[in-house]
């Protein structure tokens, strides 16, 4: 490995934090970047910060509240009730339209600004939720895109792409942090730590990947 710096795209949730220890497992100095985009659980970042600390990685927050103010979504806007399950034949009202897009440009110019090329982001297309941000060609697209657009090679990570959530907490213990990612992380779209709300869609599918991990684990 030449590079030994990397941002990671940070809000301490599950996937997230995994992706964090990955990232110190295979770099020497890790960046953890998180955002204020208008989220109604905005006490995520505080969880975040203190996620970083433990792990002795530099955090960095970025306000990015106009992203929460240019579409709607359940996430952002009090006045809509979250779905439950996936609409069938439509987004979910839990997608934040640009999101992602504007993430990793974000991470990109702060990339930059401290001669890092490597961006880690926790996006997967395996349990993508609904999300098109999260999809492996909108990845590659963006990557190329924001090497042209400031002419650098960066490399984006997906370590979760091709990972269901049962995988993603296999990784985690391997990685020896599933204490961590169980007791600490914030995935809960109601803002509720450790296990959450047990009833947003965020909720349902990591339940659902720790009870299918732990009884792939006991096979």
């Amino acid at each position: 490995m030449i590079d030994k710096k990397a941002v990671v795209l940070f809000s301490g949730g599950q996937d997230s934090t995994t992706c964090l220890y990955w990232a110190k497992k295979h770099f020497e100095n890790v960046y953890a970047l998180s955002f204020l985009y208008g989220q109604k659980h905005a006490h995520e970042v505080e969880l975040a910060r203190e996620i970083a600390r433990k792990a002795g990685v530099e955090f960095t927050v970025m306000d990015a509240g106009f992203i929460g103010k240019l579409g709607s979504s359940s996430l952002t806007d009090t006045t809509i009730e979250m779905d439950k399950e996936m609409p069938e034949g439509a987004f979910p009202n839990t997608f934040v339209p640009g999101r992602n897009l504007f993430f990793l440009s974000i991470g990109a110019v702060f990339a930059r600004e401290h001669g890092i090329r490597h961006l880690v982001t926790g996006v997967s297309q395996t349990d993508y939720s609904g999300y098109p941000d999260c999809r492996d060609s909108f990845i590659k697209s963006l990557n190329v895109t924001l090497n042209l657009a400031m002419d650098e090679q960066f490399v984006i990570h997906t370590p979760l792409m091709w990972l269901d959530k049962a995988q993603t907490w296999a990784l985690a213990d391997e990685l020896g942090v599933f204490d961590i990612i169980l007791q600490e992380t914030l995935t809960c779209y109601n803002g509720v730590v450790a296990d959450g709300c047990g009833e947003c869609p965020a909720c349902k599918l990591r339940r659902q990947g720790l009870e299918e991990y732990r009884k792939r684990s006991t096979i």
